[in-house]
């Protein structure tokens, strides 16, 4: 993509991205009055101009792509009187101060699991023998996991059509269906997968997954539309597995580096019950695949 390409992409989107925070917006929300005959849905521009101090004629060039690089002061104050919140404020600076890592292309695994994953991580995932635990890239593709991710997601985790966790989640049923929270995690992974499109918004592989989701979940292309960002960096879910019964669930997102852009995904039991439930569960698993077993704990 030409540097004219990449500016009319990065300026549409941060275009489509003021417009669905204003939207979200009523005048009674930041202290305006709503006065008579109003049809605009949300903020005008004029008023998201005063409550940042800025003029309306700026503003307008600001949506339109002519102000050039705006100051960070500005953008905070932009940021405030939006409402926005922090990983939404840090999305808008990404935007409008073309501060990301798409101007370079992202790198794409070689091959099933990523060939791009350091030995090093590689090893850290395989020496956590209880704990599922996955790597992935901005996209959520599923780079390298271990046999506990597998005991707990299924054979086929990471591979075929199940090499991309958002896929899963939105379009495989019994992905859905084991997922007992599934409308705030699958809300969060939509937030998840924004940021990620803004640190690299010319990734074509990201682009295709996108219109690929956006085909088919109606939800999905409901909130990619209203730009919800979210860098999740831990939580709490519910799953429905077929052998272990519920279980609760912890997970912690780690960061390995700004350099590749990958995520560690840990999941750990929240209660002593799922703690039993997925020791005995990676222990069969290892069993059946001829590996070392891990111990079931004594039954409480």
């Amino acid at each position: 993509m030409n540097g004219t390409a990449q500016h009319d992409s990065r300026q549409a989107e941060l275009a489509a991205f003021l417009r669905a925070k204003r939207a979200r917006l009523q005048p009674e929300d930041v202290g305006l009055p709503r006065g008579p005959h109003r049809r605009t849905p949300g903020l005008r521009r004029q008023e998201v101009a005063q409550l940042a101090a800025v003029s309306v004629e700026w503003y307008v060039r600001l949506e339109q792509g002519r102000v050039g690089t705006p100051g960070t002061a500005v953008l905070d104050a932009l940021a405030d009187a939006l409402r926005l919140t922090p990983d939404e404020s840090r999305h808008l600076h990404l935007l409008a101060r073309r501060e990301s890592r798409g101007d370079r292309p992202a790198v794409a695994p070689a091959g099933p699991g990523g060939a791009q994953v350091r030995s090093s991580l590689r090893q850290l995932l395989d020496g956590i023998p209880l704990f599922p635990a996955y790597l992935t890239d901005h996209r959520l593709d599923v780079l390298a996991h271990n046999a506990a991710a597998r005991a707990l997601f299924g054979a086929g985790f990471g591979t075929g059509p199940a090499d991309n966790t958002a896929r899963s989640l939105f379009l495989d049923p019994a992905t859905r269906a084991a997922q007992l929270d599934w409308h705030r995690v699958a809300r969060e992974t939509v937030g998840h997968l924004r940021a990620g499109h803004g640190r690299h918004p010319n990734d074509p592989r990201m682009a295709e997954l996108v219109a690929e989701l956006r085909f088919h979940s109606a939800e999905f292309d409901a909130w990619w539309t209203d730009h919800t960002v979210l860098e999740r960096s831990a939580g709490s879910k519910r799953v429905h597995h077929a052998e272990a019964g519920e279980l609760r669930l912890h997970y912690d997102i780690l960061s390995t580096g700004p350099a590749t852009d990958h995520l560690l995904f840990t999941v750990t039991p929240a209660d002593a019950a799922t703690e039993h439930a997925l020791r005995r569960l990676v222990a069969h698993r290892a069993a059946r695949a001829g590996g070392t077993a891990l111990h079931p704990l004594p039954a409480a």
